[in-house]
């Protein structure tokens, strides 16, 4: 199916990119050519195969979660990757430095 730069030009306008004239033309001839292959894939005879949801056969094998009916501060306080005087020590989101903060 050949595609015309106006169409690729939308599509890119949708995208939010801009081309060059040279940059749209590359960029046009390469969308056609992906929309040539889907086409091709749609010619495809998939009467008879079977419907997959998963093409792999690998099992999960982490470990199941273990909940743990600790709630005191000391367990929490194991997980944390930083603290500083018993509180979790967060990295700062405020810049006090900036004009008018």
């Amino acid at each position: 199916m050949a595609i015309r730069e106006e169409q690729a030009s939308h599509v890119a306008e949708l995208a939010k990119l801009s081309f060059s004239e040279d940059e749209l033309h590359q960029f046009t001839e390469q969308l056609g050519e992906i929309i040539d292959l889907v086409e091709t894939l749609e010619e495809v005879d998939t009467t008879d195969v079977a419907l997959t949801s998963n093409v792999s056969q690998e099992i999960n094998v982490i470990r199941e979660d273990q909940p743990i009916n600790d709630t005191s501060r000391d367990a929490l306080m194991k997980n944390v990757p930083e603290s500083e005087d018993g509180f979790i020590k967060v990295p700062s989101i405020i810049d006090e430095k900036e004009d008018g903060a």
